[in-house]
């Protein structure tokens, strides 16, 4: 496993910021899975990417205001008061953060004000402000420098000294917490995010070669905007295929998969990408790879298809045991090596073999290995030591917009700081 180099991605660090004694407002993303009843954090690894920038903060004696969401107006059962999440805050760290659920009203001003060296305050949910949810950016599309008048900024930015951002996940969000405070303070990215950014960026500008991308799973929007950036940039040398992306290749290319496996991709509209993968077929044919064998079940066992011996009448769930062999030499051969998706239908046993082996080769690759997106990561980790990998991201919509060559708001806001404060 290769460690990560430096590259320049024009913001400043922690390590550029003087934050000694200093009243900080550090904008994490902790937004974490609920359980559906309970409504308790399910999933910690979100905090846990938060610590090493909090450690640092606290390690110079600052001042922290942490400001956070959890849900939103798209997903309002998830939209709850931030107050476990300071409790597992101060298990982690050892040192209480204390919770106002208020997000910059008076007694959110109060606390903030009253903090004093190496003291934590985690604010209210932020989502809780219409000006924070997505619908009002949506329908509303201010500029950072619109945003100086929102009630956020208005009412939190004259009682800090700078800002830290440590939230990537949320990176493709226009809203007040992400970018205007940039327009005002000092600004610098946290250690998460940092570590994010720079590990993206090298995949993108500058990639060891050869350089594989294995792509899967069913949502298949967020490969073929990656796909289009990583062939006509020249990005990637070759680009595995598997999962319902996989399937969807093979019908470009003409084969006929059987009556099931297609009512499933046109009852979910998947079939409006054949045209386009047909094209990419066309265009690169020796830098995309389909599956060679698929997997599907059959009186309760697993069976396996080579393509010569389509259609099959059965839903097909996984890549066979020939396409598995050919991956594993590609990613075993390959100097950098970026994964997003399952191979198949993992969370049936009988189907888990194409994305235990191909993950675990990952895992195992002496290359640079990047994995990304919130479903991917949470499934790797029943099959792969996590730590095995060079970079794990935390970002889902935000790392699929990065590699698919679409401007970020948090990295241009951060960016604009940068050459500001230069």
């Amino acid at each position: 496993m290769e460690a990560i180099n430096n590259v320049d991605i024009q913001i400043r660090t922690l390590d550029d910021l003087d934050c000694r004694g200093k009243t900080v407002l550090l904008r994490l993303d902790i937004n974490s899975p609920l359980d559906p009843k309970t409504k308790k954090i399910l999933n910690l690894n979100r905090i846990k990417a938060s610590l090493a920038t909090i450690k640092d903060l606290l390690a110079q004696g600052a001042k922290l205001a942490i400001i956070a969401h959890q849900g939103d107006t798209l997903d309002y059962h998830n939209l709850i008061p931030l107050a476990e999440h300071a409790v597992i805050l101060s298990d982690l760290l050892g040192v209480k953060v204390r919770y106002i659920d208020d997000v910059a009203g008076p007694a959110a001003c109060e606390a903030v004000r009253a903090l004093r060296q190496g003291e934590i305050v985690l604010l209210g949910n932020l989502r809780y402000l219409t000006e924070e949810v997505s619908t009002f950016e949506n329908a509303v599309k201010l500029k950072p420098e619109e945003m100086l008048n929102t009630y956020l900024v208005r009412r939190l930015a004259p009682l800090v000294d700078c800002y830290v951002n440590d939230a990537f996940a949320a990176a493709h969000r226009n809203a007040p917490s992400m970018v205007a405070f940039q327009e005002l303070l000092p600004s610098a990215g946290g250690r998460q995010f940092i570590a994010e950014v720079t590990a993206l960026t090298r995949i993108m500008q500058n990639p060891a070669r050869p350089a594989v991308f294995l792509l899967g799973g069913a949502k298949i929007s967020d490969a073929f905007g990656m796909m289009q950036q990583a062939l006509e940039k020249g990005i990637a040398d070759r680009i595995l295929t598997c999962g319902v992306l996989g399937e969807v290749m093979l019908l470009a290319g003409g084969y006929r998969l059987g009556k099931e496996t297609e009512q499933f991709i046109r009852d979910r509209q998947l079939d409006s990408f054949i045209p386009q993968a047909r094209e990419y077929m066309e265009r690169f044919p020796e830098r995309i790879c389909c599956p060679v064998d698929l997997a599907y079940e059959d009186g309760g066992k697993r069976c396996e298809v080579g393509l010569h011996e389509l259609p099959v009448e059965s839903l097909l769930m996984d890549i066979g045991a020939k396409t598995i062999e050919e991956y594993e030499l590609a990613i075993n051969s390959a100097a950098t090596v970026f994964v997003n998706g399952p191979a198949g239908i993992y969370e049936k046993p009988l189907f888990a073999k194409g994305t235990e082996r191909l993950w675990r080769a990952f895992a195992g690759a002496g290359g640079f290995t990047v994995m990304g997106g919130g479903d991917t990561v949470s499934a790797a980790a029943k099959f792969v030591d996590l730590s095995q990998i060079s970079y794990v991201c935390t970002g889902g919509g935000a790392m699929v917009r990065f590699l698919s060559g679409v401007k970020l708001p948090l990295l241009e806001a951060m960016r604009k700081a940068f050459k500001r404060d230069q």
